[in-house]
């Protein structure tokens, strides 16, 4: 008996590395599609294996960029025409805080453990994805291709904390959105300190520094609106749309005045950069640091401050690369800058004075945001870390934060007032501090400036006894894109409202309405009535959904944001272009 039970032991785990394997294996090569035209020359992009009516094209060079530069034209590449089949080059990044987060999600989903064990171990085995500083790189997914007909565009800006990620994750890779009448296309930008520093150096040398990433993402639109066409989709008709940090940076594009003109609508799924303490040479608030003094201290180990800016781009990446897994409390800062140029403002003052673009926007978060952050922060809000110890103590911390009256109402509201219930609401708390009350924030001033607005809520959670997550961050990725994981499996209820949700996203891309035949009802965003789409099994509109914990939340974000503008002044904004020549260093 006991040999049966080693030999099945050994099976469930075989079986289980056996279809991560087959999940996670690379694809054979796809079949040849048709040239076709693009402004760089011609490229042969592939035939999907699981539909021969789209057509993929990846890798395509969107821009070129050289370390710590404004991006400019894409290369050239003539007559002979690029296999445009595989995915180019990640852009290079500090990958131990995702493998993190990832483990989050398999321990947290209520899986059986022979399946997390199974997964933990394959990928464990898994070689890292080809990365390099040359990762400037565009998909598009169509089946449009030929059609005097554009079809309308979405854009994916994909998330990780403007640290991680790429365009390429197979869970972006889906036909879903394109069954259902859009060109989808993603791509890389630069991340981390590669995407985001700022040094004196720099700025002397093109006027500002930072914002590298942020000046990719407007890149790629420019590329879309002088491409797009060929691949079938409407350069008239973009939406662009992400995912936390992706979906911040569509909130971030909205503020800058380069990429006006560039989209006609917006989707932002659990992010919102509402307000941004980090200015490029002054620090604005007590607690923080300007960008560039953060940019001299990360490279205080590699030069001295008289380094000039060919001397910075002459550290290796990989030593960039281990210092930031080194210095995570500088890593924090690797965001985009208020410089007065790119950012002429604070995202949040841009968003309150309605001078965002004049957009149609679809946005919303989770349930349970904070569950996979709560463990890092041990704090119900992102303003300070670690408030531990008796409950006298985590009150004057958070009495510290949001003033003595506003912090015990959030403490009745969320459950705090007792420590054995602390951690449970301080998580729900840290979710709506995180992304709820910026989501709302930005769905009110949009909608009251007289802009189609939409509201979600996102509610399904793993229906499994054993799940700590419940709808998680990241959660309604799948259902979005239809590319849900075998590990995670859809029920026929999940396939039912992934359906809903990709024909309200793309019925959104396409009339700036999510509604249309056969789905339930979702009213327009009125700040007086705050109703919003409840995303779950069952379809619900509701009135108010955490209207009073988002109340005083909200309070406080405002509070702060007049904190931001009272400390700072801001210079000319830049010309509504991009660069397109890169200043010469002296070694070249």
């Amino acid at each position: 008996m006991k040999r049966l039970s080693i030999i099945l032991f050994f099976l469930l785990i075989a079986a289980g590395v056996w279809g991560w394997f087959k999940l996670t294996a690379p694809a054979k090569p796809l079949e040849l599609a048709e040239p076709l035209r693009i402004n760089q020359g011609l490229v042969l992009g592939g035939i999907d294996a699981s539909n021969s009516d789209i057509h993929v094209y990846n890798g395509i060079p969107y821009a070129s960029a050289r370390r710590w530069a404004a991006p400019v034209a894409p290369p050239q590449w003539g007559a002979m025409p690029r296999d445009v089949r595989s995915y180019g080059a990640e852009c290079i990044q500090a990958r131990k805080g995702m493998d993190g987060f990832v483990s989050g999600i398999l321990d947290g989903a209520g899986l059986p453990w022979w399946k997390r064990f199974a997964a933990k171990k394959y990928m464990a085995t898994l070689p890292a994805p080809a990365e390099a500083e040359d990762c400037l790189f565009i998909n598009v997914r169509t089946s449009n291709v030929g059609s005097e007909t554009p079809l309308p565009v979405m854009v994916w800006i994909h998330g990780g904390s403007h640290q991680a990620g790429s365009g390429s994750s197979e869970f972006y890779q889906a036909n879903a959105l394109v069954e259902n009448g859009v060109v989808l296309v993603t791509f890389n930008y630069r991340l981390g300190p590669f995407g985001y520093l700022a040094h004196p150096a720099l700025t002397e040398e093109a006027g500002t520094s930072g914002n590298y990433g942020l000046l990719d993402q407007v890149a790629a639109l420019r590329w879309v609106r002088d491409n797009i066409r060929s691949f079938g989709g409407d350069p008239d008709n973009v939406t662009i749309f992400g995912e936390s940090a992706g979906a911040q940076s569509v909130s971030e594009l909205m503020a800058t005045p380069i990429a006006d003109g560039l989209y006609h609508k917006a989707i932002l799924e659990s992010g919102s950069s509402s307000y941004n303490a980090h200015f490029l040479d002054k620090a604005p608030l007590p607690g923080s640091r300007s960008s560039e003094a953060v940019g001299e201290e990360f490279l205080s180990t590699f030069v001295d401050k008289t380094a000039t800016a060919a001397e910075l781009r002459s550290i290796p990446a990989a030593s960039i690369v281990t210092r930031a897994e080194q210095r995570k409390d500088l890593v924090g800062y690797f965001l985009p800058t208020v410089d007065g140029k790119v950012l002429p403002d604070t995202i949040g003052s841009t968003i309150r004075s309605g001078d965002i673009p004049k957009v149609p926007v679809l946005a919303g978060y989770n349930a349970d945001e904070g569950s996979l952050f709560y463990d890092g922060f041990q704090s119900p809000t992102v303003l300070a870390r670690n408030i531990t110890g008796s409950l006298e103590e985590r009150e004057q911390r958070l009495a510290e934060v949001f003033g003595e009256n506003p912090a015990k109402a959030l403490e009745a509201l969320y459950g705090m007032d007792e420590l054995a219930s602390w951690d449970e609401g301080a998580a729900d708390m840290l979710g709506d501090d995180m992304f709820g009350v910026h989501m709302r924030f930005l769905g009110k001033a949009n909608a009251t400036s007289g802009h189609p607005t939409w509201m979600y809520f996102f509610t399904r959670a793993t229906p499994t006894r054993s799940q700590t997550i419940g709808a998680y961050h990241g959660s309604e990725i799948p259902f979005v894109f239809g590319s849900a994981s075998s590990l995670l499996p859809m029920s026929d209820k999940d396939e039912k409202l992934a359906e809903t949700m990709q024909a309200y996203w793309t019925n959104f891309a396409r009339t700036s309405d999510p509604n249309g035949p056969g789905l339930p009802e979702w009213p327009a965003y009125d700040a007086n009535r705050d109703e919003w789409q409840v995303l779950d099994h069952e379809i619900l509109t509701v009135a108010g959904v955490r209207a009073r914990k988002l109340d005083i939340l909200e309070e406080h974000l405002i509070d702060r944001i007049d904190a931001v503008g009272r400390a700072t002044s801001t210079q000319a904004p830049y010309e509504a272009t991009l660069m397109t020549t890169v200043p010469k260093s002296d070694d070249e």
